[in-house]
C-alpha cells in the first residue's frame, strides 16, 4: 500500500474511541492540509489496512479492547518503527515512561493544546519520512547484494571484517589475484565508493529486520 494519500500527502491516522475527539482532531489536521483517517479502535485501524499508509498515528492510550499503549509497544517490538503520538485524559509518569521507551514521539494530556499536537505530529511525520527513505535505501542495497555471486558474497563478508587481500585469499583458499578481481566486482556491483562505504553497507545489511507481525 502507498504510504500517502492519492494526492501525495502523508496520512495522519487518529485512533480514539471518543467520536467527538476523533472528529475534532480530524478537522484540525485537515485545516493545515494533512490527509486524515479516523478510527474508533486499534482493530478497526488494522482491519482497514491503514498501518502501511499512516505517516503518523495519533493514538489514545486508553482504548476498549487493545489499548493504545499495548499497540504502540507491539509496534516497537515488531520493528515497524511507526511514528506514534499518544494522547490521554489520564497520563501518569509510569505510563509516559513506558510509551517513550517504546519510541513514542510524544505523550500529550487531554484536552490537547492544538499547537503542541501539531508540533508533535509534524515531528512524527518527519521521522516517518526518514524511516521510509531508509527503508527504500536498504531495499535497494539488498537488491544489489542479490546480484553478487556466492564467491563475491564471501569476499564481501571478509573484506568488511577488515582482512587484507592476502588474509582473504588464505581464508577462501583462492589466489590473491582472484581476491582482487572479486573485490573489484563487489565494489562495482554494490556501488561502493570506498572501503568504509562498503563496510557501512555490510553493517546495514546485517541489521535488516523482518516485516512487522501484528
Amino acid at each position: 500500500m502507498s504510504p500517502v494519500s492519492k494526492d501525495g500527502q502523508a496520512i495522519v491516522a487518529v485512533v480514539d474511541d471518543d467520536e467527538s475527539i476523533r472528529e475534532a482532531l480530524g478537522g484540525l489536521f485537515q485545516s493545515v492540509g494533512l490527509a486524515t483517517e479516523l478510527y474508533g479502535s486499534v482493530q478497526a485501524f488494522l482491519d482497514a489496512g491503514s498501518l502501511a499508509r499512516a505517516g503518523c498515528i495519533v493514538l489514545d492510550i486508553r482504548l476498549p479492547g487493545r489499548s493504545g499503549l499495548e499497540f504502540q509497544e507491539a509496534l516497537a517490538r515488531s520493528g515497524a518503527n511507526q511514528s506514534v503520538v499518544l494522547i490521554s485524559g489520564h497520563v501518569d509518569v509510569q505510563m509516559a515512561v513506558r510509551a517513550m521507551k517504546a519510541g513514542a514521539i510524544d505523550v500529550l494530556p487531554k484536552p490537547v493544546r492544538e499547537q503542541d499536537l501539531l508540533e508533535a505530529v509534524n515531528k512524527a511525520l518527519a521521522a516517518d519520512q526518514q524511516r521510509r527513505a531508509d527503508a527504500t535505501r536498504d531495499q535497494a542495497l539488498r537488491e544489489r547484494y542479490e546480484t553478487l555471486s556466492e564467491r563475491e558474497r564471501q569476499v564481501f563478508a571478509l573484506v568488511a571484517t577488515g582482512l587484507l587481500n592476502k588474509q582473504i585469499a588464505d581464508r577462501a583458499a583462492i589466489t590473491e589475484a582472484t581476491v582482487k578481481l572479486h573485490r573489484s566486482q563487489v565494489m562495482k556491483k554494490m556501488e561502493a565508493t570506498s572501503l568504509p562505504d562498503l563496510v557501512r553497507m555490510a553493517d546495514r545489511l546485517a541489521k535488516a529486520v523482518a516485516g512487522p507481525d501484528l
